[in-house]
């Protein structure tokens, strides 16, 4: 018996790939675990891994997004899909315009406030406005889907604080509500040097349409997916089946009819999973659901960080100047905090709330996919720079808040008179605490 050269025992690449694949998967149902009661997020240990598999020699893929910007692109709006139809099933207080007082707070207040500082900081740094105008829309919004540690629970999982509910609420409206100033950059950056008017057509379609039918057509998506689920008559009931796959149907139906008809794809999909949960909001099928949701969520996250760790470590960040660091650090440490304590003057709860909502605005996967569609988009100058400050922003994201996410949390919950290791065991908030029936 001969055996094979030593060149033919090199391993398939698509053995390589099945087998990274259900390490992958692997580490999707352990790592959560894992983390429970550390100071330590299930994003800075993906970074750390993809910077880890990236740095060997024999790694010769650099996952840079300027090097795929079509795939980079539509990757990240996946992720962000998904983690929007997660984010709007999970949310247990019906919607209402004065208890989602929070949320209408941190989107008309806290959120263009952000635009407007982080733009301003660009053009100190020595970006041009259009540059600095689709940074800051970019890196304005709370990320859905790296924001999972401080949202709410699963379904009827009890423990919706105020914190909890105006992070998920918010996170799943302003990715929709960010996209005008994104579109406003880019209709900036085509009609500035050619003197075409751009305002009357920014504001009546980037603004009015595409927010407005995203909203209805979500709302319509939502209440046919209801209908189709809790109350088609006989034994036609989709909640019949247990099968939770019909959220990804949703979340994908939402997205491709609002998006044919041009309007905001990102809004529609949270109204349709608001929508989707209010057609019977006590129903068991909704975990069925959420937990399918999420489980694709955390596999395509965990990817995209990898890949993220590997953009680090091979030059994505190799553009950055000293004025850019300071601009990174001032957006994550005075913007944000700044901004949402400002937008939360006036809200009836404790300032240790307040102080948690202003600080976690995580910024992720949404900055990514915004910064990547403007380039693709725009005609934009300093595109590497762009993405330096982005990519730092969302590394030092995921490691500052990723490392007081879980002491900040399970204080705050001891605070309010709740057991941090069962949100769901109900008990009774100590006086001042403002949670879903106020």
């Amino acid at each position: 018996m001969t055996l094979p050269p030593l060149g033919d025992l090199a391993p398939d690449p698509y053995i390589l790939i099945l087998t990274g694949v259900g390490l992958l998967i692997a580490l999707v149902a352990w790592l959560p675990l894992a983390l429970k009661r550390l100071p330590l997020s299930l994003p800075i240990v993906c970074v750390i891994i993809g910077a880890a598999i990236f740095a060997l020699p024999q790694a010769t893929l650099q996952p840079r997004p300027l090097a795929y910007p079509e795939i980079a692109e539509r990757f990240t709006e996946f992720v962000v899909i998904i983690a929007l139809m997660g984010a709007g099933l999970k949310i247990d207080r019906p919607f209402d315009w004065r208890r989602w007082g929070v949320t209408w707070r941190l989107l008309a207040i806290t959120m263009p406030l952000s635009i407007l500082a982080i733009t301003g900081l660009g053009m100190w740094a020595g970006l041009p406005l259009v540059g600095a105008l689709l940074l800051g829309a970019a890196l304005a919004p709370t990320d859905p889907v790296l924001a999972s540690d401080v949202q709410v629970g699963p379904p009827k999982g009890g423990g919706e604080d105020e914190v909890r509910f105006g992070l998920t609420s918010e996170a799943g409206l302003n990715d929709g509500l960010a996209f005008p100033f994104v579109h406003l950059a880019i209709v900036l950056s085509l009609a500035l040097p050619t003197g075409e008017p751009w305002l009357v057509k920014w504001l009546s379609y980037n603004v009015l349409w595409e927010i407005g039918a995203g909203v209805v057509g979500g709302w319509l998506v939502g209440k046919v997916f209801g209908w189709l689920t809790f109350h088609v008559p006989g034994d036609g009931k989709l909640a019949k089946t247990g099968d939770g796959l019909i959220a990804i149907a949703a979340t994908f139906v939402s997205y491709g009819l609002t998006e044919i008809v041009h309007c905001y794809g990102f809004l529609a999909v949270f109204v349709t999973a608001l929508t989707l949960r209010h057609a019977h909001r006590d129903h068991d099928f909704h975990r069925e659901m959420h937990d399918l949701v999420e489980q694709v969520e955390r596999l395509a996250m965990m990817l995209l960080l990898i890949l993220f760790g590997g953009a680090v470590v091979t030059g994505m960040l190799g553009a950055l100047s000293l004025t850019d660091i300071a601009l990174a650090v001032a957006v994550l440490l005075i913007v944000r905090p700044v901004a949402g304590l400002v937008g939360l003057i006036g809200h009836p709860s404790p300032f240790r709330e307040k102080f948690t909502l202003a600080f976690f605005g995580i910024r992720g996967v949404g900055s990514i996919y915004y910064l990547t569609y403007g380039l693709n988009h725009g005609a934009f100058e300093g595109a590497e720079r762009l993405w330096g400050i982005v990519g730092l922003i969302v590394l030092l994201s995921v490691l500052l808040h990723g490392l007081t996410v879980t002491p900040v949390m399970r204080r705050l919950d001891q605070s309010s008179g709740r057991d941090p290791d069962d949100p769901g065991r109900a008990s009774i908030p100590p006086p001042g605490l403002k949670g879903p029936a106020h």
